[in-house]
């Protein structure tokens, strides 16, 4: 097994994320505490649960784990109606359905054989994002099968499926309680079964065991089952005031220059931040965080950037619809 170095992770200096898919560009900094836990995961193949408070930077730090270990980056949102199932496969019988009745109208014209190979129920599966994590060769080859969209996930250039992919399962808590559960022996065994397949999904032995990093806003409690299974960081802010001020200044100069947002504004804009995060913390509702605070950072480079009394100006004018999310009367 290849097991990265700590330093080829925690090189302490910003990397670059190109846009891919939904996913905007970006820069990422590891902590050393992040970087440590994507290499133990690795080491003891298990997935990363990542827990935190929303803009913390859950997701992005799975996307950067992919750019850091070149690997290829499938990521999939969960949300109430999700099911373990949607992780492996899907199949779409309303389409099945719908082309069913189509038939219909014509069947004197074709027979038995020819319908049922127009409604192979094989045409109608296409892979989850699990599928393409496990095997990836297995996933692209059954997607020529498929007569409906299925696309296949983005992977850097010259990469070979041999190298492994990071699975970003994100918002787990978004889901049913079932869920977890409905995955630990998918997770645990990288192998599953899919219906109308011979034989199941199971990982290529010469295709890198895939990191699969998980997270969650604590919205809903994890099965005590799925918790043993997975390794888990926590992200956390810093809790005083003076150390929370310095870390987002700093985590503001990883994404824009002092040319085009100067330090004064950067921690002009973290004070503010820090006195609205206790606003919402007297009236218990989400607490502002790192993604509120670059933002107002993004916002004021793209509208003033290098600007600094200009910026001071707007930061004053549009800070509140960043930071001041909860109702006037909550």
């Amino acid at each position: 097994m290849n097991i990265p170095e700590l330093n080829t992770i925690y090189t302490q200096q910003p990397i670059t994320l190109e846009q891919t898919a939904t996913w905007p560009a970006s820069r990422h900094i590891f902590e050393r505490d992040s970087a440590l836990a994507i290499i133990t995961a690795l080491a003891a193949e298990r997935p990363l649960l990542i827990r935190g408070e929303p803009g913390t930077g859950k997701s992005q730090l799975a996307r950067a784990a992919a750019t850091v270990l070149k690997r290829a980056f499938v990521s999939v949102v969960m949300h109430a109606k999700s099911e373990s199932q949607d992780l492996l496969w899907h199949f779409d019988a309303v389409r099945r359905l719908g082309d069913a009745q189509a038939l219909s109208a014509t069947a004197q014209n074709k027979t038995d054989a020819e319908i049922a190979a127009q409604l192979d129920p094989l045409k109608y599966l296409s892979p989850g994002a699990l599928w393409w994590a496990v095997n990836w060769e297995s996933a692209k080859d059954h997607i020529p099968a498929c007569n409906h969209h299925s696309q296949q996930p983005e992977a850097p250039e010259g990469w070979q499926a041999k190298e492994g992919v990071v699975l970003l399962i994100d918002e787990i808590d978004k889901a049913d309680s079932d869920v977890p559960n409905g995955l630990l022996e998918s997770l645990g065994n990288h192998s599953f079964s899919v219906p109308w397949l011979d034989c199941p999904i199971t990982i290529d032995k010469n295709m890198a065991k895939p990191l699969v990093i998980i997270t969650t806003n604590e919205e809903r409690e994890l099965p005590g089952a799925f918790l043993r299974r997975c390794l888990v960081l926590n992200l956390e802010l810093p809790e005083q005031e003076a150390e929370l001020i310095d870390w987002l200044v700093n985590r503001g100069k990883v994404h824009f220059s002092d040319q085009q947002c100067s330090p004064a504004i950067r921690k002009q804009a973290a004070e503010q931040l820090c006195i609205d995060r206790e606003k919402a913390r007297k009236k218990g509702v989400t607490l502002p965080g790192q993604a509120e605070y670059l933002d107002i950072l993004r916002a004021l480079v793209n509208i003033a950037s290098g600007d600094e009394n200009r910026q001071k100006t707007l930061l004053d004018d549009i800070s509140g619809f960043a930071l001041k999310k909860f109702p006037r009367d909550a």
